[in-house]
């Protein structure tokens, strides 16, 4: 099942339950999508992958507004982006522990052959083909250098 047909479906329980949160935050899905499907005239469906990057970038907007509203202490709207958060990442792939990212970018350090922090670019154009949507791009970045080093 496609995420378009998943966020449809959402959006109709989430309308039956008035559950005003998720409510907008599928309809903001719903947008992303829709916008991405007609982007530069085309038409059609969306691949896995550009569905994984959308959702991997409304989870970072939301995120990013989180930590803007608690510096600027408005819990409320923070609450609110929070709530919109968790229905995101339901659709989102189970994201991976530190150290389990940590033994993946190991493997990969082996595969691709790197052994100093010059080889950094190497393993990042692989990590984050294969790590796309499980872990946060500074994670992985972080982690790779700090195994490089």
């Amino acid at each position: 099942m496609s995420l378009k047909s998943q966020v449809e479906g959402g959006i109709k329980d989430a309308m039956r339950a008035k559950d005003q949160d998720t409510l907008r935050a599928l309809r903001a899905i719903k947008s992303l999508i829709l916008l991405e499907e007609t982007k530069g005239g085309q038409a059609g469906e969306l691949s896995a992958e550009d569905e994984l990057r959308l959702l991997t970038k409304a989870a970072k907007q939301r995120k990013e507004s989180i930590e803007v509203f608690r510096a600027q202490g408005r819990e409320d709207l923070a609450e609110k982006e929070e709530a919109e958060l968790a229905v995101v990442e339901r659709f989102l792939p189970k994201q991976l522990s530190e150290e389990e990212v940590k033994t993946r970018l190991m493997d990969i350090i082996a595969r691709v052959g790197a052994t100093s922090a010059g080889d950094l670019g190497k393993v990042m154009g692989v990590a984050t083909k294969e790590l796309a949507g499980q872990a946060d791009g500074k994670t992985i970045s972080a982690l790779a250098k700090s195994l490089l080093s």
